[in-house]
Protein backbone atom coordinates (compact mmCIF):
# COMPACT_ATOMS: atom_id res chain seq x y z
CA UNK A 1 0.00 0.00 0.00
CA UNK A 2 1.42 3.32 -1.24
CA UNK A 3 1.89 6.35 1.68
CA UNK A 4 -0.28 9.43 1.14
CA UNK A 5 3.03 11.51 0.16
CA UNK A 6 3.94 8.56 -2.47
CA UNK A 7 0.14 9.52 -3.73
CA UNK A 8 0.56 13.16 -3.91
CA UNK A 9 3.98 12.02 -6.03
CA UNK A 10 2.40 10.22 -8.56
CA UNK A 11 -0.36 12.74 -8.48
CA UNK A 12 1.61 15.44 -9.90
CA UNK A 13 3.76 12.57 -12.26
CA UNK A 14 -0.05 11.75 -13.52
CA UNK A 15 -0.84 15.32 -14.64
CA UNK A 16 2.86 15.92 -16.20
CA UNK A 17 2.23 12.08 -18.25
CA UNK A 18 -1.80 12.85 -19.18
CA UNK A 19 -2.26 16.83 -19.53
CA UNK A 20 -5.37 16.54 -20.63
CA UNK A 21 -9.05 14.70 -20.77
CA UNK A 22 -11.41 15.33 -22.78
CA UNK A 23 -15.07 14.29 -23.09
CA UNK A 24 -15.21 13.63 -27.48
CA UNK A 25 -18.85 12.38 -27.68
CA UNK A 26 -22.03 10.46 -26.71
CA UNK A 27 -24.24 8.56 -28.57
CA UNK A 28 -27.68 6.85 -28.04
CA UNK A 29 -29.85 4.65 -29.81
CA UNK A 30 -33.27 2.78 -29.56
CA UNK A 31 -33.39 -0.85 -29.61
CA UNK A 32 -36.65 -3.26 -29.28
CA UNK A 33 -35.73 -3.52 -25.63
CA UNK A 34 -33.74 -0.28 -24.72
CA UNK A 35 -32.46 3.19 -24.76
CA UNK A 36 -28.59 2.35 -24.87
CA UNK A 37 -26.37 5.26 -23.92
CA UNK A 38 -22.66 5.50 -24.73
CA UNK A 39 -19.93 7.71 -24.05
CA UNK A 40 -16.38 8.67 -25.69
CA UNK A 41 -13.81 9.79 -23.31
CA UNK A 42 -9.96 10.18 -24.34
CA UNK A 43 -6.96 10.59 -22.32
CA UNK A 44 -4.27 12.44 -23.58
CA UNK A 45 -4.30 10.25 -26.63
CA UNK A 46 -3.65 7.66 -24.61
CA UNK A 47 -5.87 5.79 -23.14
CA UNK A 48 -9.54 5.59 -24.37
CA UNK A 49 -12.47 5.11 -22.23
CA UNK A 50 -16.34 4.26 -23.49
CA UNK A 51 -18.65 3.64 -20.75
CA UNK A 52 -22.52 2.50 -21.46
CA UNK A 53 -25.58 3.17 -19.76
CA UNK A 54 -28.99 0.93 -20.41
CA UNK A 55 -32.75 1.88 -19.75
CA UNK A 56 -34.58 -1.13 -20.51
CA UNK A 57 -38.07 -0.14 -21.53
CA UNK A 58 -41.03 -1.29 -19.43
CA UNK A 59 -44.79 -0.52 -21.20
CA UNK A 60 -46.37 0.50 -17.88
CA UNK A 61 -43.71 2.88 -17.52
CA UNK A 62 -42.61 4.54 -20.49
CA UNK A 63 -43.53 3.38 -24.39
CA UNK A 64 -41.41 2.80 -26.90
CA UNK A 65 -40.07 5.54 -27.91
CA UNK A 66 -42.92 8.02 -26.34
CA UNK A 67 -42.80 11.66 -27.17
CA UNK A 68 -39.10 12.06 -26.60
CA UNK A 69 -37.65 15.09 -27.99
CA UNK A 70 -33.86 14.81 -29.53
CA UNK A 71 -33.55 18.15 -28.17
CA UNK A 72 -34.35 16.80 -24.52
CA UNK A 73 -32.60 14.05 -24.96
CA UNK A 74 -29.31 15.66 -26.11
CA UNK A 75 -29.50 17.87 -23.01
CA UNK A 76 -30.30 14.61 -20.19
CA UNK A 77 -27.67 12.40 -22.13
CA UNK A 78 -24.75 14.96 -22.42
CA UNK A 79 -25.05 15.93 -18.58
CA UNK A 80 -24.77 12.04 -17.49
CA UNK A 81 -21.82 12.46 -19.53
CA UNK A 82 -20.54 15.42 -17.79
CA UNK A 83 -21.26 13.59 -14.67
CA UNK A 84 -19.66 10.02 -16.10
CA UNK A 85 -16.68 11.98 -16.39
CA UNK A 86 -15.44 12.29 -13.01
CA UNK A 87 -14.80 8.80 -12.25
CA UNK A 88 -12.44 8.87 -14.76
CA UNK A 89 -10.91 12.13 -14.15
CA UNK A 90 -9.53 10.83 -10.77
CA UNK A 91 -7.40 8.23 -12.49
CA UNK A 92 -4.52 10.52 -13.67
CA UNK A 93 -6.37 14.00 -12.44
CA UNK A 94 -5.32 15.81 -15.41
CA UNK A 95 -4.23 19.56 -15.26
CA UNK A 96 -6.78 19.91 -18.40
CA UNK A 97 -10.74 18.69 -19.09
CA UNK A 98 -11.73 19.53 -22.65
CA UNK A 99 -16.02 19.18 -23.32
CA UNK A 100 -16.32 18.79 -27.40
CA UNK A 101 -19.94 18.03 -27.67
CA UNK A 102 -21.44 21.44 -26.21
CA UNK A 103 -20.22 24.62 -25.17
CA UNK A 104 -20.40 25.76 -21.78
CA UNK A 105 -20.85 28.81 -19.60
CA UNK A 106 -18.89 30.24 -17.09
CA UNK A 107 -21.35 29.57 -14.81
CA UNK A 108 -21.29 26.20 -15.88
CA UNK A 109 -18.12 25.45 -15.25
CA UNK A 110 -18.09 27.29 -12.12
CA UNK A 111 -20.86 24.74 -11.13
CA UNK A 112 -18.91 21.31 -12.29
CA UNK A 113 -15.73 22.33 -11.03
CA UNK A 114 -17.33 22.63 -7.62
CA UNK A 115 -18.35 19.60 -7.98
CA UNK A 116 -15.11 17.72 -8.84
CA UNK A 117 -13.41 19.47 -5.86
CA UNK A 118 -15.86 18.68 -2.82
CA UNK A 119 -17.57 15.45 -4.29
CA UNK A 120 -13.13 14.44 -4.33
CA UNK A 121 -12.51 16.00 -1.08
CA UNK A 122 -12.80 12.62 0.29
CA UNK A 123 -10.14 11.54 -2.65
CA UNK A 124 -7.69 14.21 -2.45
CA UNK A 125 -7.68 13.87 1.43
CA UNK A 126 -6.75 9.96 1.48
CA UNK A 127 -4.29 10.65 -1.35
CA UNK A 128 -2.78 13.50 0.88
CA UNK A 129 -3.58 15.57 -2.70
CA UNK A 130 -3.05 19.76 -1.77
CA UNK A 131 -4.97 21.43 -4.35
CA UNK A 132 -7.54 24.43 -4.17
CA UNK A 133 -10.75 24.85 -5.85
CA UNK A 134 -9.53 28.00 -8.17
CA UNK A 135 -6.24 25.76 -9.61
CA UNK A 136 -6.78 22.02 -9.10
CA UNK A 137 -7.81 21.70 -12.74
CA UNK A 138 -9.66 23.98 -15.46
CA UNK A 139 -12.88 23.21 -17.48
CA UNK A 140 -13.03 24.49 -21.20
CA UNK A 141 -15.23 23.47 -23.80
CA UNK A 142 -14.91 23.83 -27.64
CA UNK A 143 -18.11 23.98 -29.54
CA UNK A 144 -19.93 27.15 -29.27
CA UNK A 145 -23.17 25.39 -29.43
CA UNK A 146 -24.45 24.99 -26.33
CA UNK A 147 -27.54 22.63 -25.20
CA UNK A 148 -30.68 24.45 -25.16
CA UNK A 149 -33.15 23.93 -21.91
CA UNK A 150 -36.54 21.69 -23.11
CA UNK A 151 -39.93 21.86 -21.74
CA UNK A 152 -41.37 18.61 -22.18
CA UNK A 153 -45.33 18.05 -22.40
CA UNK A 154 -47.60 17.76 -19.11
CA UNK A 155 -45.53 15.58 -16.55
CA UNK A 156 -47.11 14.08 -13.33
CA UNK A 157 -46.00 11.88 -10.66
CA UNK A 158 -42.68 11.31 -8.85
CA UNK A 159 -39.78 8.76 -9.14
CA UNK A 160 -38.01 8.03 -5.94
CA UNK A 161 -34.38 6.96 -6.10
CA UNK A 162 -34.21 3.62 -3.88
CA UNK A 163 -30.93 2.52 -2.30
CA UNK A 164 -32.30 -0.28 -0.13
CA UNK A 165 -31.42 1.55 3.26
CA UNK A 166 -33.60 2.58 6.08
CA UNK A 167 -34.12 6.21 4.53
CA UNK A 168 -35.30 4.83 1.00
CA UNK A 169 -37.68 2.52 2.96
CA UNK A 170 -39.47 5.37 4.93
CA UNK A 171 -39.76 7.65 1.86
CA UNK A 172 -41.42 4.84 0.31
CA UNK A 173 -43.43 3.75 3.32
CA UNK A 174 -44.64 7.06 3.68
CA UNK A 175 -45.43 7.71 0.40
CA UNK A 176 -47.41 4.74 0.07
CA UNK A 177 -49.67 4.87 3.18
CA UNK A 178 -50.58 8.30 1.84
CA UNK A 179 -51.33 7.00 -1.71
CA UNK A 180 -48.81 9.58 -3.49
CA UNK A 181 -48.51 8.40 -7.64
CA UNK A 182 -44.69 7.12 -7.53
CA UNK A 183 -42.57 4.72 -9.48
CA UNK A 184 -38.89 3.16 -7.24
CA UNK A 185 -35.75 4.22 -9.90
CA UNK A 186 -32.83 1.78 -9.08
CA UNK A 187 -29.10 2.07 -11.03
CA UNK A 188 -27.82 -1.70 -10.93
CA UNK A 189 -30.56 -3.04 -8.60
CA UNK A 190 -29.55 -5.86 -6.04
CA UNK A 191 -31.69 -8.16 -4.01
CA UNK A 192 -31.92 -5.90 -1.02
CA UNK A 193 -33.42 -2.70 -3.72
CA UNK A 194 -35.83 -5.21 -4.77
CA UNK A 195 -37.47 -6.45 -1.51
CA UNK A 196 -37.46 -2.81 0.16
CA UNK A 197 -39.44 -1.79 -3.21
CA UNK A 198 -42.07 -4.87 -2.66
CA UNK A 199 -42.03 -4.17 0.96
CA UNK A 200 -43.34 -0.35 0.54
CA UNK A 201 -45.54 -1.28 -2.02
CA UNK A 202 -49.04 -2.49 -2.04
CA UNK A 203 -48.20 -4.96 -5.31
CA UNK A 204 -45.42 -5.46 -7.20
CA UNK A 205 -44.36 -1.78 -8.80
CA UNK A 206 -42.82 -1.86 -12.23
CA UNK A 207 -39.32 -0.30 -11.73
CA UNK A 208 -37.26 1.85 -13.35
CA UNK A 209 -33.78 0.81 -13.62
CA UNK A 210 -30.51 1.70 -15.29
CA UNK A 211 -27.71 -0.43 -16.10
CA UNK A 212 -24.48 1.16 -15.47
CA UNK A 213 -21.37 -0.01 -16.78
CA UNK A 214 -17.67 0.96 -15.70
CA UNK A 215 -15.76 0.76 -18.71
CA UNK A 216 -12.96 -2.11 -17.76
CA UNK A 217 -10.14 -0.35 -18.96
CA UNK A 218 -10.71 2.32 -15.93
CA UNK A 219 -10.72 -1.16 -13.77
CA UNK A 220 -7.52 -2.09 -14.93
CA UNK A 221 -5.67 1.02 -14.30
CA UNK A 222 -7.01 1.16 -11.02
CA UNK A 223 -4.93 -2.46 -10.61
CA UNK A 224 -2.17 -0.71 -11.67
CA UNK A 225 -1.69 1.95 -9.57
CA UNK A 226 -3.49 4.76 -10.83
CA UNK A 227 -5.14 7.21 -8.60
CA UNK A 228 -8.44 5.94 -6.83
CA UNK A 229 -10.97 6.83 -4.11
CA UNK A 230 -14.48 7.90 -3.93
CA UNK A 231 -16.52 9.90 -5.93
CA UNK A 232 -19.85 11.46 -5.69
CA UNK A 233 -22.21 9.07 -6.36
CA UNK A 234 -25.52 10.74 -5.66
CA UNK A 235 -24.57 13.65 -7.90
CA UNK A 236 -24.25 10.86 -10.34
CA UNK A 237 -28.07 9.28 -8.98
CA UNK A 238 -29.40 13.08 -9.49
CA UNK A 239 -28.33 14.12 -13.58
CA UNK A 240 -29.81 10.32 -13.84
CA UNK A 241 -32.76 10.55 -11.91
CA UNK A 242 -33.31 13.65 -14.66
CA UNK A 243 -33.22 10.85 -17.56
CA UNK A 244 -35.53 8.54 -15.99
CA UNK A 245 -38.32 11.35 -14.60
CA UNK A 246 -38.86 12.32 -18.49
CA UNK A 247 -39.02 8.73 -19.62
CA UNK A 248 -41.54 8.51 -17.36
CA UNK A 249 -43.25 11.60 -17.83
CA UNK A 250 -43.10 12.18 -13.89
CA UNK A 251 -41.99 15.64 -12.68
CA UNK A 252 -40.98 15.27 -9.11
CA UNK A 253 -37.87 13.22 -8.21
CA UNK A 254 -38.01 12.09 -4.50
CA UNK A 255 -35.02 11.78 -2.46
CA UNK A 256 -34.06 10.51 0.91
CA UNK A 257 -31.40 12.13 1.86
CA UNK A 258 -31.06 13.64 5.52
CA UNK A 259 -29.55 16.98 7.88
CA UNK A 260 -27.46 14.71 9.17
CA UNK A 261 -25.76 14.56 5.78
CA UNK A 262 -24.61 18.01 6.01
CA UNK A 263 -21.86 17.68 8.72
CA UNK A 264 -18.45 17.07 7.64
CA UNK A 265 -16.20 13.53 7.95
CA UNK A 266 -13.62 15.71 9.22
CA UNK A 267 -14.52 18.58 11.57
CA UNK A 268 -13.78 21.96 10.95
CA UNK A 269 -13.41 21.42 7.16
CA UNK A 270 -15.19 21.47 4.06
CA UNK A 271 -14.19 17.77 3.73
CA UNK A 272 -17.42 15.52 3.60
CA UNK A 273 -18.12 12.09 2.17
CA UNK A 274 -22.07 12.72 2.00
CA UNK A 275 -21.51 16.06 0.18
CA UNK A 276 -23.32 15.08 -2.91
CA UNK A 277 -26.03 14.30 -0.19
CA UNK A 278 -26.10 17.49 1.31
CA UNK A 279 -28.30 20.88 1.13
CA UNK A 280 -25.63 22.53 -0.29
CA UNK A 281 -25.24 20.02 -3.56
CA UNK A 282 -29.16 20.00 -3.54
CA UNK A 283 -29.88 24.26 -3.83
CA UNK A 284 -26.89 23.68 -6.24
CA UNK A 285 -28.24 21.48 -8.35
CA UNK A 286 -31.90 22.69 -8.33
CA UNK A 287 -30.56 25.80 -9.05
CA UNK A 288 -28.14 24.35 -12.46
CA UNK A 289 -31.30 22.20 -14.15
CA UNK A 290 -33.58 25.03 -13.63
CA UNK A 291 -31.81 26.91 -15.93
CA UNK A 292 -30.01 24.98 -17.84
CA UNK A 293 -31.66 21.31 -18.02
CA UNK A 294 -35.21 22.48 -17.97
CA UNK A 295 -37.47 24.24 -14.86
CA UNK A 296 -39.77 21.90 -15.22
CA UNK A 297 -38.31 18.68 -12.95
CA UNK A 298 -38.72 19.32 -8.96
CA UNK A 299 -35.80 17.38 -7.14
CA UNK A 300 -35.88 17.26 -3.54
CA UNK A 301 -35.92 15.29 -0.31
CA UNK A 302 -38.62 14.29 1.70
CA UNK A 303 -36.31 13.55 4.83
CA UNK A 304 -34.17 16.85 4.56
CA UNK A 305 -35.44 18.52 7.96
CA UNK A 306 -35.12 15.15 9.87
CA UNK A 307 -32.03 13.89 11.13
CA UNK A 308 -30.69 10.21 11.25
CA UNK A 309 -31.92 9.52 14.46
CA UNK A 310 -35.34 11.02 13.86
CA UNK A 311 -35.44 9.04 10.64
CA UNK A 312 -34.52 5.51 12.81
CA UNK A 313 -37.25 6.65 15.38
CA UNK A 314 -39.94 6.33 12.30
CA UNK A 315 -37.98 3.25 10.89
CA UNK A 316 -38.77 1.46 13.46
CA UNK A 317 -42.39 1.83 13.18
CA UNK A 318 -42.12 0.14 9.91
CA UNK A 319 -41.39 -3.83 11.19
CA UNK A 320 -42.24 -4.87 7.49
CA UNK A 321 -38.82 -3.55 6.39
CA UNK A 322 -36.32 -5.07 9.06
CA UNK A 323 -35.87 -8.32 6.90
CA UNK A 324 -34.95 -6.42 3.54
CA UNK A 325 -33.57 -3.08 4.46
CA UNK A 326 -29.36 -3.58 3.73
CA UNK A 327 -27.13 -0.35 3.87
CA UNK A 328 -23.91 -2.33 4.00
CA UNK A 329 -21.34 -1.65 1.19
CA UNK A 330 -19.06 -3.93 1.75
CA UNK A 331 -21.73 -7.13 2.11
CA UNK A 332 -23.45 -5.25 -0.81
CA UNK A 333 -22.33 -8.40 -3.29
CA UNK A 334 -23.96 -10.77 -0.83
CA UNK A 335 -26.94 -8.75 0.06
CA UNK A 336 -25.80 -9.24 3.67
CA UNK A 337 -24.34 -6.74 6.92
CA UNK A 338 -21.13 -7.89 6.69
CA UNK A 339 -21.09 -6.87 10.54
CA UNK A 340 -17.51 -5.37 11.23
CA UNK A 341 -17.88 -2.01 8.82
CA UNK A 342 -18.83 1.52 10.29
CA UNK A 343 -21.62 1.57 8.70
CA UNK A 344 -23.35 -1.69 10.33
CA UNK A 345 -22.70 -0.22 13.77
CA UNK A 346 -23.86 3.14 12.89
CA UNK A 347 -26.92 1.65 12.08
CA UNK A 348 -27.23 -0.80 14.76
CA UNK A 349 -26.31 1.80 17.20
CA UNK A 350 -28.76 4.65 15.44
CA UNK A 351 -31.77 2.09 15.83
CA UNK A 352 -30.54 0.88 19.53
CA UNK A 353 -33.30 3.23 21.05
CA UNK A 354 -36.33 2.30 19.49
CA UNK A 355 -35.88 -1.38 18.49
CA UNK A 356 -34.81 -3.92 21.18
CA UNK A 357 -32.07 -6.04 21.05
CA UNK A 358 -32.90 -8.83 20.48
CA UNK A 359 -34.82 -8.04 17.08
CA UNK A 360 -31.90 -6.28 16.35
CA UNK A 361 -29.80 -9.36 16.80
CA UNK A 362 -32.17 -11.01 14.30
CA UNK A 363 -31.44 -8.25 11.62
CA UNK A 364 -27.41 -8.07 11.73
CA UNK A 365 -27.05 -11.36 12.60
CA UNK A 366 -25.25 -10.99 16.07
CA UNK A 367 -25.16 -7.82 18.83
CA UNK A 368 -22.75 -5.19 17.36
CA UNK A 369 -22.39 -3.31 20.75
CA UNK A 370 -20.90 -6.57 22.19
CA UNK A 371 -18.49 -6.77 19.80
CA UNK A 372 -14.67 -5.76 21.23
CA UNK A 373 -13.08 -5.45 17.49
CA UNK A 374 -15.10 -2.78 16.80
CA UNK A 375 -13.91 -0.21 20.01
CA UNK A 376 -12.23 1.47 17.12
CA UNK A 377 -14.99 2.28 15.06
CA UNK A 378 -17.01 3.50 17.81
CA UNK A 379 -13.93 5.80 18.68
CA UNK A 380 -14.56 7.27 15.46
CA UNK A 381 -18.62 7.36 15.13
CA UNK A 382 -18.44 9.36 18.76
CA UNK A 383 -15.80 11.90 17.77
CA UNK A 384 -12.96 10.46 20.12
CA UNK A 385 -10.78 10.48 17.29
CA UNK A 386 -9.44 12.98 14.20
CA UNK A 387 -12.55 12.74 12.20
CA UNK A 388 -15.59 10.10 11.91
CA UNK A 389 -15.70 7.29 9.19
CA UNK A 390 -16.20 7.87 5.53
CA UNK A 391 -19.11 6.63 5.01
CA UNK A 392 -23.16 7.84 4.89
CA UNK A 393 -23.45 7.55 8.65
CA UNK A 394 -24.84 10.59 11.21
CA UNK A 395 -23.54 12.92 13.31
CA UNK A 396 -21.24 12.40 16.55
CA UNK A 397 -23.85 13.58 18.81
CA UNK A 398 -26.81 11.53 17.25
CA UNK A 399 -24.36 8.68 18.08
CA UNK A 400 -23.92 9.75 21.36
CA UNK A 401 -27.65 10.28 22.23
CA UNK A 402 -28.43 7.01 20.59
CA UNK A 403 -25.51 4.93 22.65
CA UNK A 404 -27.25 6.12 25.60
CA UNK A 405 -30.94 6.01 24.41
CA UNK A 406 -29.65 1.85 24.36
CA UNK A 407 -28.76 1.90 27.80
CA UNK A 408 -32.47 0.94 28.89
CA UNK A 409 -32.92 -2.40 27.70
CA UNK A 410 -29.84 -3.56 29.66
CA UNK A 411 -31.63 -2.79 33.14
CA UNK A 412 -31.61 -6.22 34.20
CA UNK A 413 -28.48 -7.43 32.87
CA UNK A 414 -24.76 -6.56 31.88
CA UNK A 415 -24.33 -4.06 29.43
CA UNK A 416 -22.37 -5.04 26.10
CA UNK A 417 -18.85 -4.72 25.80
CA UNK A 418 -19.14 -1.57 23.78
CA UNK A 419 -21.64 -0.18 26.26
CA UNK A 420 -19.55 -0.98 29.09
CA UNK A 421 -16.51 0.94 28.01
CA UNK A 422 -15.42 3.81 29.96
CA UNK A 423 -15.95 6.41 27.35
CA UNK A 424 -19.53 5.07 26.37
CA UNK A 425 -20.46 5.14 30.13
CA UNK A 426 -19.48 8.54 30.32
CA UNK A 427 -21.38 9.60 27.51
CA UNK A 428 -24.73 7.61 28.87
CA UNK A 429 -23.64 9.43 31.82
CA UNK A 430 -23.79 13.25 29.32
CA UNK A 431 -26.80 12.66 27.46
CA UNK A 432 -30.54 11.93 28.93
CA UNK A 433 -32.18 9.44 26.67
CA UNK A 434 -35.46 11.27 28.00
CA UNK A 435 -34.63 13.82 25.58
CA UNK A 436 -35.32 12.19 22.61
CA UNK A 437 -39.23 12.41 22.09
CA UNK A 438 -38.03 16.38 21.83
CA UNK A 439 -35.40 15.65 19.34
CA UNK A 440 -38.15 13.47 17.24
CA UNK A 441 -40.79 16.09 17.69
CA UNK A 442 -38.45 18.99 16.14
CA UNK A 443 -37.95 18.63 12.41
CA UNK A 444 -35.02 21.07 10.69
CA UNK A 445 -36.85 24.03 8.14
CA UNK A 446 -34.51 24.24 5.44
CA UNK A 447 -35.24 21.99 3.11
CA UNK A 448 -36.94 22.21 -1.10
CA UNK A 449 -40.00 19.98 -0.02
CA UNK A 450 -43.29 21.25 -1.38
CA UNK A 451 -46.15 22.43 0.23
CA UNK A 452 -48.47 19.00 -0.51
CA UNK A 453 -45.86 17.38 1.06
CA UNK A 454 -45.08 18.76 3.91
CA UNK A 455 -48.21 16.93 6.32
CA UNK A 456 -46.61 13.66 5.06
CA UNK A 457 -43.61 15.60 7.43
CA UNK A 458 -45.97 16.01 10.19
CA UNK A 459 -47.50 12.33 10.36
CA UNK A 460 -44.02 11.05 10.66
CA UNK A 461 -43.39 12.79 13.56
CA UNK A 462 -46.87 12.30 15.11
Amino acid sequence: MTSGHDNFSRFLDFREEYPWLSFDSYQYHFTGKSLEIRFIFNLSDRIHFSPKISFPYKEKIFPVPGNWTAEALDNLVFHMGMIELISYWKAACPAEVIIKPHGLEPGQINFWKKIYFHGLGEFFHKNSIRTGLEDFMSISSEESNPVKPFYPGPLQGGIVPVGGGKDSAVTLGLLNKFDIDWIPFVINPRTATQEVIRAAAKSDPDTIVAHREIDPELLRLNSEGFLNGHTPFSALLAFYSLLAAYLSGRSEIILSNESSANEPTIPGTTINHQYSKSIGFERDFRQYYHKYITPEFDYFSLLRPLSELQIAGIFSGMPRFFNSFKSCNAGSKSDAWCGNCPKCLFTFIILSPFIEPSRLEGIFGKNLLDEPLLKETLDELTGMTESKPFDCIGTTEEVRMALAGAVKYYQDRPLPYLLSLPSSRQISNQYDPREIPQIMANPGHEHFIPEKYLHLLDSMIS
